[in-house]
């Protein structure tokens, strides 16, 4: 099995990924650098569904894979990464949160039905990443991940996007936080993000502080 290992220097997160014999998926674009006998392979035509998707979903359609023995080091960033095992299951990751997996989890894009689409502000379609499978897999996170394990109907109710992903078997909708219709516009939440169980989600109770600065710079005016 590789090791994935998140290191922390200077305030910045990177991911090590140790291989022997192995091989390993990344998003494309996150190398850094690599040492040892290591092969990269890179899809050269990828299908017209998987462009369209991939379009559709702001994720890349190449994810090149890694093979042989040695250590890669992925690109650092100001928020983290989080790392989490696949044991026969299927994840749904949110977009831009994929970093990278064993060569034995399987790569699919997931749909959301399209009222939850539009009401989540995704347009007509609202693609995911679903990983599945047997293997470890790599997150981008804006902060700490607190992992929440729903029971058979209980619900998790988020403001705002802090989930990076959820079990296969969560139902996810898009709803009023209040009963009554008018309430929305009175409780300064005038939609909110439903998660049911049974089944796990990972989210970000808060941001890392470099993490959020750099955000709140980006927004400010110039």
């Amino acid at each position: 099995m590789a090791r994935f290992d998140v290191q922390h220097i200077e305030g910045m997160r990177f991911l090590d990924i140790h291989l022997d014999h192995e091989m390993v998926r990344c998003e494309a674009g996150a190398l850094n650098y690599l040492r040892g006998e290591i092969v990269v392979h890179s899809q050269l035509i990828p299908s017209v569904g998987d462009v369209v998707s991939s379009v559709i979903a702001s994720e890349s359609v190449y994810r090149p894979t890694y093979a042989g023995t040695g250590i890669i080091t992925l690109a650092s960033s100001l928020g983290g990464f989080h790392v989490f095992e696949l044991h026969g299951e299927s994840w749904i990751l949110e977009k831009g949160t994929y970093w990278a997996s064993e060569g034995s989890v399987q790569l699919q894009f997931y749909r959301e039905k399209l009222l939850t689409s539009l009401w989540a502000g995704e347009g007509f379609v609202y693609l995911q990443t679903r990983v599945s499978g047997h293997g470890q897999v790599a997150v981008c996170t804006k902060g700490p991940v607190d992992q929440v394990e729903l029971k058979e109907g209980e619900q998790l109710i988020v403001e705002g996007n802090c989930v990076i992903g959820r079990t296969q078997s969560v139902r996810f909708s898009m709803r009023r936080p209040t009963k009554n219709f008018w309430g929305r516009f009175t409780s300064g939440e005038p939609i909110v993000r439903s998660y049911c169980g049974p089944g796990k989600v990972l989210l970000n109770p808060t941001y890392y502080w470099r993490y959020f600065m750099m955000q709140q710079k980006q927004r400010s005016p110039q």
